[in-house]
């Protein structure tokens, strides 16, 4: 501003009501806070989000695998993250492949559009041209398809294996049974699996709520012969022990298994111990709206420090709590969050 236009400026206010001035200098600083939103919006709205989600993997990765080199890191989908630009023909991006052991992936043959319904072929392909990228660096690909019908349950498994996957056929989307159907499971063995490159099978069954007790889900999985369990951290918001660990880990036929804690990354869930009070009323900033498809679970600006506090880096985080506990890995879901903020 030139002086002069400065001196009548200062000469104008200075003859202005008190009333006056106090009223200007709300409406400045109301512009000024509107300006401040307007510029974080598009702060936000600039965010590599596919970028920001490869690095919040890739220190989970870097900081379990610091407390425990054999700790295994497996993300569910999101399979776009594994090359550097999103796209099935772009270069593989070696550090977000590097800190990875395995990748879940959902709906491959069945279940994208409904459940115990074949997904589209273009779909299909798609994925498999993403994974295919990561499976000769020994990266596990295990799918779950959602099916019921025998026949479709036969064919998931069947062409997962050709392509080198294995496989779970899930016949509830809720993930809180184990299937009857096949017996014997695919790929029964009685090894001792100590690694995931070794497992032939697995089993996910994240939703104990089906089962009266603790020690009734210990004893239905541990008359099964599985792999891998992937499962939750708490039956019931109580933590599984140590030793209850270990009863998992034992096969009904003499083998050995590896156990997996489930973890959400993308979305916060109202019934963890983390979860406070006052964030329905009064919500942190970085906790964004509930998933319509699933209550209780709230999108996250999971590249907020706040909300990666809650994940890793302290005592009381959830990610040491399931290394301090014993499991094996971590299964890393809604990685995909990505495709959330980049559509909005």
């Amino acid at each position: 501003m030139d002086r002069e236009n400065q001196n009548i400026l200062y000469s104008s206010t200075n003859t202005l009501p008190k009333n006056t001035l106090l009223y200007i200098t709300i409406f400045l600083i109301t512009i000024a806070s509107n300006s401040c939103n307007f510029i974080a919006f598009h702060n936000d709205a600039d965010i590599n989000y596919k970028k920001e989600m490869r690095e919040f993997v890739q220190e989970i990765s870097s900081y379990s695998k610091s407390i425990n080199s054999n700790f295994i890191i497996i993300p569910q989908n999101g399979v776009e993250l594994v090359t550097e630009d999103g796209n099935e023909i772009g270069n593989i991006d070696e550090k977000y492949v590097t800190a990875i052991d395995g990748i879940g992936q959902e709906d491959l043959y069945y279940g994208y559009d409904n459940d115990d319904q074949l997904t589209l072929a273009t779909i299909t392909q798609n994925i498999i041209s993403f994974l295919d990228l990561v499976k000769a660096n020994q990266i596990k690909i295990l799918v779950t398809d959602y099916c019921s019908t025998n026949s479709y349950v036969d064919k998931s498994y069947h062409k997962n294996d050709i392509n080198g996957y294995i496989s779970f056929a899930a016949d509830h989307r809720e993930l809180d049974n184990i299937p009857n159907y096949p017996d014997p499971i695919y790929n029964e063995n009685d090894d001792i699996i100590s690694n995931l490159v070794d497992v032939d099978n697995f089993l996910y069954l994240i939703n104990p709520s089906g089962f009266t007790s603790k020690q009734n889900f210990i004893d239905a999985v541990t008359a099964t012969n599985y792999d891998l369990i992937i499962m939750d951290f708490f039956f019931n918001d109580e933590e599984f022990t140590e030793s209850e660990l270990n009863e998992f880990r034992n096969k009904a036929n003499g083998g050995k298994r590896l156990i997996i804690s489930y973890m959400s990354i993308g979305e916060a869930e109202d019934y963890r111990y983390y979860w406070q009070y006052d964030w329905s009323s009064n919500p942190p900033k970085w906790l964004e709206r509930e998933d319509q498809n699933w209550e209780g679970n709230y999108k996250v600006k999971y590249w907020n420090q706040d909300w990666k506090d809650i994940i890793y880096g302290s005592a009381d985080s959830y990610l040491n709590k399931i290394i301090d506990k014993g499991f094996d890995g971590v299964y890393l879901d809604i990685i995909d969050a990505f495709e959330y903020f980049e559509n909005q």
